[in-house]
């Protein structure tokens, strides 16, 4: 391939990066301004916050879960549980306290009370298992919709080939809540086992966007700035995925617009790290001879 035709395409693929990067800015800004992210996050936040045991609990009895209520809960959110469902079982807490049978006085009553605590079996079904209530408000869209797509688009082989050349290892498993995740300790990249491949490939250009960035350098760091280094991890694997020819809006911009506290300032300030990140990791899945 001649020199003039690498640099057209160069500069084509620049134009299409800096479009695609505008484009998060405008998208970003019209669901904060839509009210939609404020709705579905005070809609989630009504849900309770399980322990691990029981996510585990939940997502080995039903792996594709999402979100999950018992019966009477669904239906104050204007849906009912389908006849037939079968339950996912969970541990419930109580604690229920007595006053020792020797106790004279109040005071004593009081220093001697028993605290008794048990874990009731407790009935939830996942939100697949339910159906709107005739009549009742719709559940809010949920802004973070992952892929599901069979194609990786070329994505996962060279990016696996170039990790590993630089040391680090690639692996499947199940997660609870994320995606993925990079552990700079064990130089490992892991990818939920239940992602379909789409998703999978836009993760793994999320997490090698983290490790080119050097996010992970200093774990201190990146607690401490975690938001802004997620819109950038985030806003590369939009690009890129752009730039490669698959679309990751339905995941992404919602992804975005949370780590930014639904403020496109900080995509803006971030926009040349992010172009350059995105133009390094795009060469590497680039199959331009």
């Amino acid at each position: 391939m001649s020199s003039k035709v690498i640099t057209r395409h160069a500069e084509e693929r620049q134009a299409q990066a800096e479009a695609l990067h505008a484009s998060i800015v405008e998208q970003v800004q019209q669901l904060a301004d839509s009210g939609q992210w404020r709705t579905f996050l005070e809609f989630a936040r009504s849900f309770h916050n399980y322990s691990l045991n029981n996510v585990l609990l939940i997502l080995s009895q039903n792996p594709d879960a999402t979100m999950v209520a018992g019966f009477r809960q669904w239906q104050a959110k204007g849906r009912q549980v389908r006849k037939g469902e079968r339950s996912i079982k969970i541990f419930g807490y109580r604690e229920k306290k007595t006053a020792r049978p020797d106790s004279d006085t109040d005071e004593a009553a009081e220093s001697d009370e028993r605290v008794a605590r048990y874990f009731p079996t407790l009935s939830v079904f996942d939100i697949a298992q339910t159906d709107p209530i005739e009549g009742a408000e719709p559940l809010p869209a949920d802004p973070t919709r992952r892929l599901t797509g069979e194609d990786d688009h070329g994505i996962i082989a060279p990016l696996s080939a170039h990790l590993e050349a630089h040391g680090w290892s690639i692996h499947r498993a199940p997660l609870t809540s994320a995606s993925g995740f990079t552990d700079p300790e064990s130089h490992q990249v892991t990818l939920a086992e239940n992602l379909a491949i789409e998703q999978a490939a836009k993760t793994l250009i999320h997490e090698t966007a983290h490790i080119e960035l050097h996010h992970i350098d200093d774990i201190d760091e990146y607690r401490a700035h975690r938001g802004r280094m997620e819109v950038e991890a985030e806003s590369v694997a939009f690009i890129v995925a752009g730039l490669t020819g698959f679309d990751t809006s339905s995941y992404s911009i919602g992804y975005i617009t949370g780590w930014a506290n639904q403020d496109a300032t900080i995509i803006r300030d971030t926009a040349a790290r992010v172009l350059k990140t995105a133009h390094s990791i795009a060469e590497i899945v680039d199959h331009v001879d």
